[in-house]
């Protein structure tokens, strides 16, 4: 028997979530390819604090110090059949650029024939008045190198050198962590869902044992493949762990994963994108199939800002 789906549009015959394709893939380039320059005050960036793939524009964004170029708008946490919402409210706001009262208006502003998940993050055009892209793999590469840096000192995301690696890695986590916990929490066959949970802790212990005797995980500094993996990390204990039955093993049980989830947290402006009301209301009030009562748990107490001593491994 196969129990109701969360998302039943994403469901496989054996009960496995199939995650939709992003609809807008169109780019901003530098020099002058397509019709999206990277120009100040052009794009508005909507995003919830909820989402992991949302949380990763917001990261990145921050590191290249583009705050002063790209704005931000913050959706409620809390999505019912009409998705996602802006409502005035603890460290979310309404649309004012637009005055859209639904993520929905955008996508209907740029396909009115599209019908799928009205999904964030979302990079909205303000001179074209049209969504240029939803995913964020594309968002996170586009901030990192058509748009001119804002600091001096901000870091290469994506290192040319370490180009072949970097991307194996990012796939791997992509597919068997950052989706993995979704395709255990979404699953409605048992034998689905284990598939999917074994998977996930099989990629966890090797990058713990990756981790032993490195920082980060290629180089001296974080690059994009480390914050792909900290937003799953960072909302690992608080939700997939219990809400998703992703439940062998907490974070805080790997000692070198839960050392770097620290020390990623600690870095400069990294704890102001990170709202844990946000994440836990979003996910145990928005999945009704899988959390019918909507209670929200208290816990659990992360301890991220106490000292990691990862520096010897720099």
């Amino acid at each position: 028997m196969t129990a109701r789906s969360q998302y039943p549009e994403e469901q496989t015959k054996d009960g496995e979530f199939q995650r939709q394709q992003d609809e807008f893939r169109d780019w901003v380039r530098a020099d002058g390819s397509t019709l999206y320059r990277p120009e100040p005050n052009r794009y508005q960036l909507y995003v919830s604090f909820a989402c992991p793939w949302a949380h990763r524009t917001l990261i990145v964004r921050h590191i290249r110090g583009l705050g002063a170029t790209i704005g931000v708008t913050v959706l409620d946490p809390v999505r019912d059949e009409r998705g996602w919402a802006f409502r005035d409210g603890p460290g979310h706001s309404r649309d004012l650029i637009n005055g859209f009262a639904f993520l929905r208006d955008a996508y209907e502003a740029t396909n009115p024939r599209f019908r799928g998940r009205w999904t964030v993050p979302v990079l909205w055009d303000r001179h074209a008045r049209r969504i240029v892209n939803n995913s964020e793999d594309d968002i996170c590469r586009m901030f990192n190198d058509e748009f001119p840096p804002g600091r001096t000192d901000a870091p290469q995301l994506f290192p040319p050198e370490l180009a072949p690696v970097q991307e194996a890695l990012s796939a791997r986590i992509y597919e068997c962590i950052n989706n993995g916990v979704y395709r255990a929490g979404f699953a409605t066959q048992q034998r689905t869902y284990e598939r999917a949970v074994r998977t996930l802790f099989e990629a966890l212990d090797d990058l713990e044992a990756r981790l032993a005797t490195r920082r980060y995980l290629f180089a001296a500094q974080p690059v994009e493949t480390d914050w792909r993996l900290f937003c799953t990390l960072v909302r690992f204990d608080a939700v997939y762990f219990g809400h998703f039955k992703c439940n062998l093993r907490r974070i805080v049980d790997y000692p070198n994963l839960q050392g770097y989830l620290q020390d990623l947290y600690q870095v400069p402006g990294i704890a102001g994108t990170v709202n844990f009301d946000h994440i836990k209301r979003h996910y145990y009030v928005t999945h009704t199939e899988i959390n019918p009562t909507r209670i929200v748990p208290l816990g659990p107490d992360l301890g991220l800002s106490r000292p990691h001593g990862r520096e010897s491994l720099a």
